[in-house]
């Protein structure tokens, strides 16, 4: 069981890396150009975009930021479906993982070119902390719904702190924290909005 979940991440990497180098090339851009706009290093950008790595979430962040979308939209592109469909089944659910930082993110109602929202359920393992330095699009509208332990949302250098059943409602324009407080995971809806 082990060695297939393992395979179906390693496809999701290939298929996340091929759409990656697939949005810079159709921009023009050199691995330089890339690197100066998102402030992520040349070697790190040619080893995602080769596979050899599992992009973090704070580092796919930055490249949203670059490309103009958010991260549901851009692991949408990634996923084996066609297009979008009204409604999406539980086994159907495009799951990522950042496993350097314990982060796992659902997609529960992926981005649709004729919606301004979306859904994702996230899990943060006890003890993680995971930052972002600039939203991917700016002033992107959230919702956050804690639904198991406890949360600190950390925005406009204000920490909030979220137990079970909060939901704190904000626009982002700078960086953000999300971070486990709890002794056991963190589970919480994120209504994302396009501005």
């Amino acid at each position: 069981m082990k060695q297939l979940q393992q395979s179906v991440e390693d496809e999701v990497d290939a298929r996340l890396a091929a759409r990656l180098a697939e949005l810079r090339g159709e921009r023009g851009w050199s691995l330089g150009e890339l690197a100066e706009r998102s402030g992520v290093s040349r070697s790190t950008l040619s080893r995602a975009e080769r596979a050899e790595i599992s992009p973090t979430a704070a580092l796919l962040n930055r490249l949203c930021h670059v490309y103009g979308r958010t991260m549901s939209r851009l692991l949408s592109e990634v996923e084996a479906e066609a297009g979008p469909v009204p409604l999406v089944r539980a086994g159907e659910q495009g799951v990522w993982e950042d496993r350097a930082s314990g982060f796992v993110r659902r997609s529960v109602s992926p981005p649709h070119p004729g919606l301004r929202g979306e859904l994702v359920e996230g899990r943060l393992a006890a003890g993680a902390d995971l930052a972002y330095d600039r939203p991917p699009v700016p002033g992107l509208e959230q919702h956050i719904w804690v639904l198991e332990g406890g949360l600190a949302v950390t925005a406009r250098d204000v920490e909030h702190r979220l137990d079970a059943g909060d939901c704190l409602r904000l626009r982002v324009w700078g960086p953000t924290r999300f971070r486990c407080t709890g002794a056991e995971e963190a589970r919480y809806v994120l209504a994302v909005v396009l501005p």
